[in-house]
């Protein structure tokens, strides 16, 4: 099983790009490849509120990354009769759903996406040497904070507070993030 990563600048998007990780075009890919999304790590929004991190849902500090990292870890060394089992982040919810998606041995491609795959903190530091391949999206500014702000608005916040969380956490995240993506094997201008 290979892992690929795909790892938008914001949060804005959740759109995987698939490459084959040896570079072949004719390599056998399944039509939709499972997906490890890095949002459904998120800690749970209950707990969040509990430690007043609600503002800053999103940020890197406000994941299990370690649970993260053992997943991958868990897919690249599964043995052929082990299913991984994955959690999916569901934004009606704001939360995620256990055990949503299964990975079985035979994938030959595993895709995971996320914004903090190319941190040089860890646990995400480690994430590089499970991924095959990563790819960092490059996605205008002007764009990006246009489809955050549409999105936040889609899900429930006013346009007001929804600029307000983009100013004051997306913006922050952003700003790491785009200082790791001199880690991705390629840089893809996205649109």
């Amino acid at each position: 099983t290979s892992t690929t990563s795909t790892t938008p600048p914001t949060t804005s998007t959740e759109t995987p790009t698939t490459i084959s990780p040896d570079g072949s075009t004719n390599a056998t890919v399944p039509p939709t490849p499972p997906i490890v999304g890095m949002d459904a790590f998120h800690l749970g929004h209950r707990h969040l509120e509990s430690i007043g991190q609600v503002h800053r849902k999103g940020a890197h500090h406000t994941f299990d990354a370690w649970g993260y990292v053992a997943t991958l870890r868990r897919i690249v060394k599964q043995g052929p009769e082990e299913t991984v089992y994955v959690p999916r982040f569901d934004r009606s919810i704001e939360d995620s759903i256990a055990a949503a998606v299964p990975i079985d041995h035979s994938d030959r491609l595993v895709l995971t996406e996320g914004n903090y795959l190319l941190l040089d903190i860890p646990p995400w530091n480690q994430l590089r040497d499970l991924l095959s391949l990563t790819v960092y999206l490059d996605l205008e500014e002007e764009v990006r904070l246009d489809r955050l702000i549409k999105r936040h608005v889609e899900f429930g916040k006013t346009h007001e507070h929804a600029v307000r969380h983009v100013n004051e956490s997306d913006q922050i995240n952003a700003h790491l993030i785009a200082g790791s993506r001199h880690h991705a094997d390629y840089v893809v201008p996205f649109e």
